[in-house]
């Protein structure tokens, strides 16, 4: 594009704009509405969660004051590269870390700090749940949240009317509708796969066994909606919400709020059966697009579905690359200290890199990056761990290999049970920050699953231009989500797989089995330290 077409465009409002609230940084993407793949500006925001009286959580405050940064941010960069303010948009798009507990009262009114899907107390929920039902409640998911809390006789039950996600929260307080696309919706309370709604069966048994507790589960659930389907408008308190300066106008159109795993399949275009996507940022997690039932019920998958309603198996692992991003911060910092500063970047593209010069058992060099509990693993808590023996070959490119194999590892094993199932996989791709680096992530995580892995143009933009796609599919698409994608979206986007190494294969294999004893080691370090 032209720079005075996009500043007639920006001009016309012919724009799209996706935002995501991700664990350590909120996201907007700014791309044209007539070619969703020219990014025209982008916004970003970093953000912590806290450990509040036991449990992680994020303030509202944070959230509307981390979400106008990352406004201001775009609207800023959208100046700075094309000289138009940024006065309205055709759509706008809202996606967050799924799962969690945002309970509200009969006035809107938030009973508990936010409770997100890293908090791991509610096991015993879990545990009665997954009985009752038939199928896998893993504890980050909602209704297991709000059933732990009848549990434990929580004052704030009475008063329970509402429960929503994060970008549910968000997209009802920019259009005053209390809506959630299906795959988050997913995440808070199964899905019944011919219907798209939530299962009306399931939802009887929750209710009978809180009758004596609180009102029927589907009136406190927000109302599912599919992708391309309308989801209301931006009011002029959710204008002001995004852009306290008053320039950004009201009307424009948005989409069902969805989770991060579904706008990530989005932005990998794994959303037809048979496709698949891995995530890393603080979590890592595989989605996979299921052609049929799986035939067992496993502790380490999730069903949940894509934006249209298709079934999905998720493999989902509390801990991704936070501890190797801390890693990276330590050796940033001694160049700082040795007086060669580098930029965090360039840090972590050398320590990458020479990842790919590390042995690939990784030495006998172990790195478990559980900063919180690690259900896949079997763990309640975590403790970031670096292990090794006296006859380990403790090198640099090891102990780098050790740190992006911890990153996968408890994946590999989550995902073993999809080749129990023989699920099939035609096609995986992966997408965040750490694959920037070219072929470093890549490599090692074929190696880990075993399968070929390609990374998408959008690697690292993920989520946020994942949900400007699916804004831009609710205002102006045509026909099945995946065959849109396919045609208006990914037509000459190229993912050009990595088939896996297989000395790279045998060396992870080594390594992942070595990890599986030493668990043991880190349950003892949760158990004493």
């Amino acid at each position: 594009m032209t720079l005075g077409s996009v500043v007639e465009g920006v001009r016309a409002g012919d724009v799209v704009l996706g935002i995501e609230l991700g664990s350590t940084r909120i996201k907007a993407c700014l791309v044209a509405a007539d070619d969703v793949t020219t990014v025209l500006a982008t916004g970003g925001h970093s953000w912590e969660n806290e450990l509040l009286e036991g449990r992680w959580t994020y303030s509202l405050t944070s959230v509307w004051s981390g979400l106008q940064d990352a406004y201001a941010d775009l609207a800023a960069d959208l100046d700075r590269r094309h000289g138009v303010p940024l006065e309205g948009v055709r759509a706008i798009g809202v996606s967050a870390m799924m799962h969690g507990y945002l309970a509200f009262d009969r006035s809107g009114e938030l009973l508990v700090p936010f409770r997100t899907w890293r908090n791991t107390s509610t096991g015993p929920a879990a545990a009665a749940l997954t009985e009752l039902f038939g199928v896998n409640i893993p504890l980050r998911w909602s209704v297991a949240h709000l059933y732990q809390a009848v549990l434990d006789d929580e004052p704030h039950v009475p008063d329970v009317r509402s429960i929503t996600t994060l970008a549910g929260y968000v997209h009802g307080a920019l259009t005053g509708r209390r809506v959630l696309g299906v795959g988050d919706a997913s995440g808070m309370f199964p899905i019944d796969a011919a219907t798209h709604e939530y299962d009306a069966e399931l939802a009887a048994r929750f209710d009978r066994l809180t009758a004596d507790a609180l009102p029927p589960v589907r009136e406190l659930l927000p109302e599912v909606l599919l992708a391309g389907e309308h989801a209301g408008t931006l009011t002029a308190e959710g204008a002001a919400l995004l852009d306290p300066s008053g320039v950004l106008r009201p009307g424009a159109l948005l989409c069902p709020p969805e989770g991060d795993a579904g706008t990530g399949m989005v932005a990998t275009n794994a959303v037809a059966p048979r496709t698949g996507n891995v995530s890393v940022g603080t979590s890592v997690f595989a989605m996979i697009v299921l052609d049929r039932e799986l035939e067992n019920v496993h502790e380490e998958l999730d069903l949940v579905t894509t934006p249209a309603g298709d079934p999905v198996a998720m493999v989902h692992c509390n801990n991704g690359a936070a501890d190797l991003e801390a890693w990276v911060g330590q050796f940033a910092r001694f160049a700082q200290a040795a007086g060669n500063p580098m930029d965090v970047d360039a840090v972590f593209e050398t320590l990458l890199l020479e990842a790919l010069d590390g042995e690939p058992d990784a030495g006998g060099v172990l790195a478990y990056n559980h900063l919180a509990g690690e259900p896949v693993a079997g763990l309640a808590a975590g403790r970031p761990l670096v292990v090794r023996g006296p006859g380990s070959r403790f090198t640099l490119a090891n102990l780098m290999r050790a740190h992006v194999y911890g990153v996968f590892a408890t994946l590999a094993i989550g995902m073993r049970a999809l080749g129990d199932e023989k699920v099939a996989i035609d096609r995986l791709v992966a997408h965040g920050g750490v694959f920037r680096t070219a072929h470093v992530a890549q490599r090692l995580l074929a190696a880990a699953l075993d399968v070929p892995v390609a990374v998408g143009d959008h690697a690292s933009e993920g989520g946020a231009w994942g949900v400007a796609v699916l804004a831009s599919y609710a205002a102006d698409g045509h026909g099945p989500l995946h065959e849109h994608l396919g045609r208006q979206v990914f037509a000459r986007s190229a993912f050009t797989p990595l088939d896996p190494s297989p000395p790279d294969v045998a060396g992870f294999a080594t390594y992942l089995d070595t990890y599986r004893a030493g668990l043991a080691v880190e349950a003892a370090a949760v158990d004493h330290l």
